[in-house]
């Protein structure tokens, strides 16, 4: 892996747990604990240790929601998470039942952005893209994405701007078309061959299916064929396919 392309995969993959963070986020809201207790967690995850517990009686403050985990701020202003389970007797300012309303299917037919990393093959080389998406429509969507490469001979770098239609959006497993252009820059192994650094333009025809998991997530499989318009007499045809997660809004 060459030092210029190791970090675009790493950041994209730390943006992605940050934006759906960001996008968990609600209006902080007070509510009582009616439980004997509930344990505080450090992280959103039973593998986070218990560092603090809050007892009956007690208000909090629920800042934003991970799937089943909540950041809460305790009345001495300490900050950890909450499991679900433990929070469903907690009252609001009115003393009834907090709802939580659980996200679902419904929710992925509404969906307006999406994000992911997927990888797999292209033209026999790895690659690894990471990905984001808004839909203009509940059919159309654009999309722009950042490939790394790695070949036994190059390496390479690609961004690819698409268009994405969707004739049936509200279906679980929901084929996608799309078409789309982009750069692509490659680098030869200057120990394996001899030859200069390029960059094409290219332009992609790709199919593909989401296929709902749960709450917020879906599995993504692709297939996408690109046409590299080089410099030299002959364009290149390059297959490529992919699979991965992504996360939707």
């Amino acid at each position: 892996m060459t030092a210029k392309f190791w970090w675009i995969p790493t950041a994209f993959f730390i943006l992605f747990f940050q934006f759906e963070l960001a996008w968990s986020k609600s209006t902080p809201q007070s509510v009582q604990i009616a439980d004997a207790f509930i344990d505080i967690h450090r992280g959103p995850g039973r593998g986070f240790p218990i560092f603090y517990v809050v007892e009956r009686g007690d208000e909090i403050v629920i800042q934003l929601r991970q799937t089943d985990w909540f950041k809460i701020t305790t009345p001495n202003g300490k900050t950890g998470w909450a499991h679900r389970k433990q929070l469903e007797k907690t009252l609001d300012s009115q003393g009834e039942k907090i709802q939580f309303v659980d996200l679902e299917f419904q929710d992925f037919e509404k969906r307006r952005l999406e994000q992911g990393i997927l990888g797999g093959n292209f033209g026999g080389a790895r690659i690894l893209t990471a990905y984001a998406g808004y839909a203009l429509t509940p059919n159309i969507a654009t999309e722009v994405s950042i490939s790394q490469i790695l070949g036994n001979f190059s390496d390479g770098f690609l961004v690819n701007l698409k268009l994405v239609t969707e004739p049936f959006p509200r279906w679980r497993y929901s084929p996608y078309f799309a078409l789309g252009t982009g750069i692509i820059k490659t680098e030869p192994n200057a120990s394996i061959v001899q030859a200069v650094d390029r960059t094409d333009e290219t332009l992609l025809v790709g199919i593909g299916t989401r296929i709902y998991l749960t709450q917020r997530y879906f599995l993504r499989v692709e297939y996408n064929n690109h046409l590299v318009l080089t410099s030299r007499d002959e364009n290149e045809e390059i297959n490529e396919w992919k699979i991965g997660f992504s996360t939707f809004y």
